[in-house]
């Protein structure tokens, strides 16, 4: 019974994974198409669904400790699974955040072509699909990969912002507008980094292994 409860409770997990994939995508797509409608989409149909999914699953995940008092490895994955449950909805809020911001900067003038921000956001979307790949697969080496895409999402923000403060600070009457670009690119780092989080509970659910803060390398198991 335990099992085809776990079955159950992934399967609502992959589901909402994949309405906060949809909400990056379409946040970013908002921006790029000047399209207020896919913004919409995310504010007021998309954010209600993902936290409603977030009270379900954190409920199935009490519910199932209190009833079965899993042990080993299934009480990892349940554990693991309502971490991940706040890690996207936090990616959520990222990608309400960029939509928000979408909508101030999609009336106004473009401080320039954007060419870094769509590339952070196939990044950032392609690791969170990929750590929810690697939970489903029980995958270590994907997981493990992922864990080194955050870098590349680093460096990109970095250059949108380098780039952005120079716009800036040649034309003055840009600045609230580079500003809030600022912001998209801050929060899809952000939700890169959320996604290497869950790849770190994945290799914890699989292996017991601990490798977030480096504790892997400081404290190595016999």
């Amino acid at each position: 019974m335990l099992a085809e409860k776990l079955i159950t409770l992934r399967e609502r997990l992959i589901e909402m994974s994949s309405l906060v994939e949809a909400m990056i995508e379409k946040s970013v797509k908002g921006l790029e198409t000047k399209n207020n409608d896919l913004l919409l989409e995310v504010l007021e149909k998309h954010e209600p669904q993902v936290n409603d999914l977030e009270i379900e699953l954190d409920e199935q995940c009490i519910n199932l400790i209190a009833l079965y008092q899993p042990k080993g490895k299934d009480v990892r994955q349940i554990l693991i699974i309502s971490k991940m449950v706040g890690e996207l909805e936090r990616i959520g809020d990222h990608a309400v955040n960029i939509a928000q911001a979408a909508q101030f900067l999609i009336v106004r003038p473009d401080v320039k072509p954007l060419v870094d921000i769509p590339k952070m956001a196939v990044l950032t979307i392609d690791m969170l699909r990929n750590s929810i790949n690697a939970f489903i697969r029980e995958d270590i080496d994907l997981a493990r990969s992922i864990l080194l895409k955050d870098d590349e999402v680093d460096l990109l923000r970095d250059y949108v912002m380098r780039d952005l403060i120079a716009y800036m600070s040649a034309d003055p009457s840009t600045t609230e507008r580079g500003v809030e670009l600022i912001r998209v690119a801050a929060n899809l780092e952000r939700a890169a980094d959320l996604s290497t989080n869950i790849c770190e509970a994945v290799i914890y659910m699989v292996q017991g292994r601990v490798v977030k803060h480096h504790y892997e390398d400081r404290h190595p198991q016999k």
